[in-house]
């Protein structure tokens, strides 16, 4: 490994947000799949939550996702109750993208706390049970004509502003990682 590669992994690794996430409820297209793990990719996530109660992981091509996966980990979950309650027992507040009245919009959350987006399935939407059991309903303010934006946009357009607001506090200026965990991980992403 040249010490240029090794500097960007540990760089990168400092700027890892371990206490932000995305859950994938049933996203089946594997365009929309890669374009969101991308987008959490670059915007330092660790981990994403995959839910898939009604749809099967979509196969992922290794161009579409520009190896986007290889750097974030997945955890796969087969119930909204099961993958709820794990989130929740390791302190996430859950935000579930949902076009309801009570729905905030997405500017008015403080997205600098230890947060979880939901976002579901294309056609469908975050089921009702997701959408019920989140912590706070939110919506991307739009004024156009169409309600929604496309899944993969709607997550990226979150994520950056997750982005934005935790960078004006700094949290991208110290590592959210242990020592310990920034050089287990180090190693782990040397053998990749």
């Amino acid at each position: 490994m040249t010490e240029k590669r090794k500097e960007k992994m540990l760089s990168v690794l400092r700027r890892r947000q371990p206490e932000l996430t995305v859950v994938m409820e049933d996203i089946h297209d594997p365009h929309n799949v890669s374009a969101m793990l991308r987008s959490s990719d670059a915007v330092g996530i660790m981990e994403v939550q995959l839910l898939y109660a009604g749809e099967k992981f979509p196969k992922l091509g290794r161009k579409s996702s520009a190896s986007a996966n290889k750097w974030i980990s997945r955890r796969q979950f087969k119930t909204v109750e099961e993958c709820f309650s794990k989130l929740h027992a390791e302190g996430f507040v859950i935000y579930a993208t949902h076009l309801g009245k009570k729905s905030k919009m997405l500017y008015e959350l403080d997205l600098t706390k230890k947060v979880a987006f939901v976002f579901g399935n294309e056609h469908r939407g975050v089921s009702n049970e997701a959408a019920k059991l989140s912590d706070e309903n939110f919506l991307i303010p739009q004024v156009g004509m169409i309600e929604s934006l496309n899944v993969s946009v709607a997550c990226a357009v979150t994520l950056y502003e997750a982005f934005r607001q935790r960078l004006k506090v700094g949290m991208y200026d110290l590592s959210q990682l242990s020592e310990k965990e920034l050089l287990q991980m180090f190693d782990a992403w040397s053998r990749k």
